[in-house]
């Protein structure tokens, strides 16, 4: 594994203040945030693969709103058919036994139903992979033709060592000196993994941060704050290049 499973640090952080500017549909059954671009334009798109606390956090919303700014039709779905995990989880909650409910077998017919809806009736050409926390699984279970054609995780959570084999197309990492779940024995696992492969790869490691910086962190510290805004463009720049 090349990266641990879920823990305490997955549940916890600041809430951010703003309005968000997409909007709730439904694709199927599936409660999914979208978020348009100036053009309208689809054809250029972001799968948001969020972390356990879900779409409807106002963060995630922002950042899915951020990433329009810039060009890109982002549909960010409810992976957990609305069992998400609060933001600073009750006393006593257990992560590892709800992590039992939203495991591959759960999880990815959700993936395969929105993917197939965007390529199809959505009308995207290109599909670019945005995976925080629980959600990094996910871009490297899925970076493979007809799935996603670019990658992005930040802080990655229960990623399988043959799964980040298994990626076909380009993986870009922002990674947190102070995280237990992808540790520094498991960041050097993952880069000799993707040393090893032919797909391009980037691993940018931030300091002053935790687990969760990209999505949760406390925007009133500065150097917390850089490191979020810096992680964000990392994936731009990625998927300008890329996607």
């Amino acid at each position: 594994m090349t990266s641990n499973p879920p823990s305490h640090c997955c549940t916890i952080g600041s809430l951010h203040e703003g309005k968000s500017k997409g909007e709730i549909v439904h694709i199927g059954q599936i409660s999914t945030y979208v978020a348009y671009p100036a053009n309208k334009s689809t054809k250029h798109a972001i799968l948001f693969l969020t972390d356990v606390i879900g779409h409807k956090l106002i963060n995630a919303q922002l950042i899915a709103d951020e990433f329009a700014s810039h060009g890109y039709f982002v549909v960010m779905p409810d992976l957990f058919a609305g069992d998400t995990v609060p933001l600073n989880r009750p006393e006593g909650f257990n992560i590892m036994d709800w992590l039992k409910n939203h495991l591959p077998a759960q999880t990815d017919p959700i993936i395969e139903t929105v993917l197939a809806e965007m390529r199809g009736k959505l009308g995207c050409e290109r599909i670019a992979g945005v995976g925080y926390c629980f959600g990094g699984k996910y871009v490297c279970r899925f970076l493979k033709p007809g799935g996603l054609d670019v990658g992005f995780t930040a802080h990655p959570t229960n990623v399988d060592a043959d799964e980040l084999k298994g990626i076909q197309g380009p993986l870009s990492i922002a990674a947190a000196v102070k995280d237990h779940i992808f540790s520094t024995e498991k960041r050097h696992e993952s880069e000799e993994i993707l040393g090893s492969l032919d797909a391009p790869y980037q691993v940018n490691l931030f300091s002053d941060v935790e687990h969760g910086f990209s999505v949760r962190c406390d925007l009133s510290k500065p150097r917390q704050k850089f490191a979020k805004e810096q992680a964000f463009s990392q994936a731009v720049q990625w998927f300008k290049h890329y996607l």
